[in-house]
């Protein structure tokens, strides 16, 4: 359960859902957790977005495409810059992104040559999370593997980036997305907390 919500979030930040995201999206259910209410709420989003829901003219796949372009590409930059080298240094490129490919190398994670954002895009990072917990890299991590990779490239900004989605003047569907991100996260580290 952990490695899908980790992989729904790093699926729902690297692009803009399509039509069967949108779908699978509509048939979660949530409930009065911490962790349901956003899920029921984007659940509740993505039903809106159904074709019986929009006018004719009106497309849900552009007017997400929109609302991701705005947050996260823009003319010249998005609203969200969503990597950890700029929340952590202010700058693209940095001793983050250097670090998080030395840990990369050593547990055998190769860079998909078909993906141009770096490494250190968040939906990266909860992308090779999700690997680690099911074994896509070889043998599923222990917890203290995982541990070790979500503090070293997660604990330190995943929090305030998903804080800053929450709150970005763009972000209608993603909002929702934000607060599911920042709980998962703040249960993860109490999590990690009593892993030695």
């Amino acid at each position: 359960m952990r490695a899908r919500l980790y992989g729904l979030v790093a699926r729902l930040l690297s692009a803009p859902p399509d039509t069967a995201m949108l779908a699978d999206l509509a048939r979660l259910t949530g409930d009065a957790s911490d962790l349901g209410r956003p899920l029921g709420v984007m659940a509740a989003l993505a039903r809106e977005c159904s074709p019986d829901a929009l006018s004719p003219n009106e497309q849900a796949s552009d007017r997400l495409a929109r609302e991701y372009h705005d947050l996260f590409i823009g003319l010249g930059r998005g609203e969200l810059l969503p990597y950890a080298s700029y929340y952590l240094t202010g700058f693209l490129n940095e001793k983050p992104l250097a670090r998080l490919r030395a840990r990369m190398k050593e547990l055998g994670i190769e860079r998909d040559p078909s993906v141009r954002e770096p490494e250190d895009h968040m939906a990266a990072i909860l992308d090779m999370m999700a690997g680690l917990i099911v074994g896509r890299f070889g043998n599923p991590a222990d917890l203290a593997t995982q541990k070790a990779f979500f503090t070293a490239h997660l604990a330190d900004w995943g929090p305030y980036f998903f804080r800053d989605l929450e709150k970005a003047q763009a972000a209608h569907f993603y909002a929702p997305l934000g607060t599911l991100g920042r709980v998962f996260l703040g249960i993860e580290q109490s999590g990690f907390e009593m892993v030695d």
